[in-house]
């Protein structure tokens, strides 16, 4: 006996059961390759960011070159240029009132950073879900052939071992895509939430940083 013949001779509920593992497998890699590059390249990103950043004699002019690129700018980028542009627009109104300036710059770089964390996180909490259900899953499965199997056995007069292990191991085949889907998913799903995690306080340190170098511009103009 191989898997294929244990599928093919299963039941038309342990089958489902299978196939809808199989789906969740097969999306689970997909989602996994698939926000591991977009975390790397976000990563890649802020460390490019940075390096500008830190390096620009002038902030207009790195603004500047944000607002031409706005529909292409992300991560870090775009969280400064969120609070760049709300700091400015909010200064111009009232120079006399830096504070309310720097905490509209403040919400606007948060609001910028969440928008990035949603995009970062998408997919990410279905693989927890598939790391949660799909042992449980494939335990319906199990035992709802493993029922099934007995149920047949004890219609015959004379039950052996041949009898009724082909029925117990087509049904623990359904276990075993359980595990084989969750597992993956499980480290998948709290390897990519701690890159999240440190993308996030990456991004809670710019935005302390240069909330501090907005506030002593503001004030330096004050004097």
């Amino acid at each position: 006996m191989n898997i294929i013949d244990l599928f093919l001779k299963a039941g038309f509920l342990v089958q489902g059961v299978m196939l809808l593992l199989l789906i969740f497998s097969v999306m689970s890699w997909a989602f996994i390759f698939q926000r591991s590059s977009i975390l790397s390249k976000a990563k890649k990103q802020v460390d490019q960011f940075d390096n500008s950043f830190w390096s620009a004699d002038d902030l207009n002019v790195l603004f500047d070159k944000a607002k031409f690129n706005k529909e292409e700018i992300c991560g870090t980028e775009h969280i400064f240029y969120s609070g760049f542009k709300e700091f400015s627009r909010l200064y111009q109104i009232n120079p006399n009132m830096p504070e309310a300036a720097l905490d509209g710059a403040s919400r606007s770089m948060r609001l910028a950073m969440n928008r990035e964390l949603d995009n970062l996180e998408l997919h990410i909490p279905f693989l927890g879900t598939v790391g949660s259900i799909s042992p449980y899953i494939g335990l319906f499965g199990t035992v709802w052939g493993i029922m099934h199997a007995f149920i047949s056995l004890g219609e015959v007069k004379q039950a052996t071992l041949q009898m009724v292990a082909p029925g117990i191991a087509e049904a623990l085949i359904a276990t075993a895509i359980g595990l084989f889907a969750a597992i993956p998913a499980v480290l998948a799903y709290n390897r990519l939430s701690l890159r999240v995690s440190r993308m996030e306080q990456s991004y809670l340190n710019f935005i302390d940083e240069f909330s501090s170098i907005l506030q002593r511009q503001a004030v330096a103009v004050r004097k």
